[in-house]
């Protein structure tokens, strides 16, 4: 894929300016297809897809949530590590103001707020992810290495895997 067939989206540029090496995935983005279309248009392991998730402790206090496509985020022990009341999902509107991007499109790079960003722990031992690069329908497969000091990501054991069938 050359340079001209993907998106130069402020995530693109982020990656580029941090030196971080990255190859562009596109795919047929679908609304409300999540991580299990991705996965499927990719032809990769949905584990491997890693979704971008904006939450607040309060209306004013944002961050983001890297996690497994395949598994969920346990609000509970998410707050109980922050050692807040509680934590929740933003609004759409406060997601894309926040971060510059639109729901499904969400990319933990170059996002116009700084965030503190979590990442489930286990991301990190899998030698490539598939993450958002800043438009729907574009993931960038990575290193996940290669992108923790960049973010500042801080490591949680937050995850819960999803039954398919619920």
């Amino acid at each position: 894929m050359s340079k001209a067939d993907y998106p130069i989206t402020t995530g693109v540029r982020f990656l580029r300016d941090h030196k971080i090496e990255f190859t562009p995935r596109l795919y047929d983005y679908e609304p409300h297809g999540g991580t299990e279309r991705a996965a499927n248009e990719l032809g990769v392991d949905e584990h491997k897809v890693i979704k971008t998730l904006v939450l607040e402790t309060d209306p004013r206090s944002q961050i983001l949530v890297l996690m497994h496509g395949d598994c969920e985020v346990s609000i509970k022990n998410l707050a109980r590590f922050l050692e807040v009341k509680q934590v929740a999902s933003t609004s759409e509107a406060t997601a894309n103001r926040v971060t510059g991007y639109q729901v499904g499109g969400i990319s933990p790079f170059g996002t116009r707020t700084v965030l503190p960003v979590f990442a489930e722990k286990t991301i990190f031992t899998l030698p490539t992810i598939y993450i958002n690069g800043g438009k729907r329908g574009f993931l960038v497969e990575l290193n996940p290495i290669s992108i923790r000091d960049s973010l500042k990501i801080q490591d949680v054991e937050i995850g819960i895997l999803r039954s398919h069938h619920q």
